[in-house]
């Protein structure tokens, strides 16, 4: 996720052509028509909105999309900053509640603060730009991606994207509005690969929701159903993490498995 600032247009409060509009006036460099138009118990969406909207915030915030806990020397790699402006970029999303820090001794782990901000992260990948392909190291990252991820806690790329299609397809999800409904034979398949579908259905989050992929254009499963799924596939190493990160490869031994037990035809 990248984010360009565009400051061809601003323009200081009163100069030609961006005067007050008649009614307003200017009080501590902001217009009081534009502070009438709050509405007491909206939400304030701004600070949250500012807080992503910095190039090196983004990248920290993205990379933390894959669910692990990351140092402040990692997060301060990918986003190209020192190791100071790292730890200062991260203070601010501590403060706006965008990311928790786990203590290890002397160490500070940090990681997204919950689902809700993955989701919101991922909305917003939906609408944004691709960040331009300009070497073949770019190029097999992309490959990668698009191939298997992990979106927070859960699976996406085509992987997750077939997986969704066979559940669907066998009858094992139904989709309805708000969320997927998980039938007897679907239960009975997941306990196959080991998924504790009640300990998931008790978790404080939406059970199995359907979410769209934002380079696949097609569902992936969220939620805590697609969380236990991830985890498994991970802990049968179906599924093992790479050195990109997010990236996920799918084995031999997991497109075996995923056909057996779940009827992925696609998967080649």
């Amino acid at each position: 996720m990248s984010v360009t600032h565009d400051r061809t247009h601003a323009a200081l409060p009163g100069a030609a052509g961006n005067a007050p509009e008649p009614g307003t006036a200017e009080i501590g460099g902001r217009a009081e028509g534009a502070r009438n138009t709050e509405v007491a118990g909206d939400a304030d969406i701004a600070p949250v909105a500012a807080l992503i909207a910095d190039a090196a915030r983004a990248a920290m915030l993205t990379a933390l999309l894959d669910g692990r806990a990351l140092a402040a020397g990692e997060l301060a790699a990918v986003a190209g900053v020192s190791a100071p402006t790292a730890s200062s970029h991260l203070a601010r999303l501590l403060d706006g509640g965008l990311v928790t820090v786990v203590k290890q001794g002397r160490h500070r782990y940090y990681r997204l603060a919950g689902p809700d901000v993955a989701r919101t992260l991922e909305v917003l990948a939906r609408i944004s730009g691709r960040v331009a392909v300009r070497s073949l190291r770019q190029s097999r990252q992309a490959r990668l991606l698009r191939e298997a991820r992990s979106c927070y806690d859960h699976l996406a790329g085509r992987v997750g994207v077939e997986l969704y299609d066979a559940l669907v397809r066998e009858g094992r999800l139904v989709e309805a509005d708000g969320g997927c409904l998980l039938t007897a034979s679907g239960a009975e398949a997941l306990a196959e690969l080991g998924v504790d579908v009640e300990q998931a259905r008790r978790a404080r989050r939406r059970f199995a929701p359907d979410c769209l992929d934002w380079l696949e254009r097609r569902p992936h499963l969220g939620g805590a159903l697609g969380a236990a799924v991830l985890d498994r596939l991970l802990a049968r190493e179906w599924l093992v993490r790479g050195t990109v990160p997010r990236a996920l490869r799918l084995t031999g031994a997991g497109r075996e498995g995923l056909g057996r037990i779940f009827g992925c035809k696609d998967l080649t």
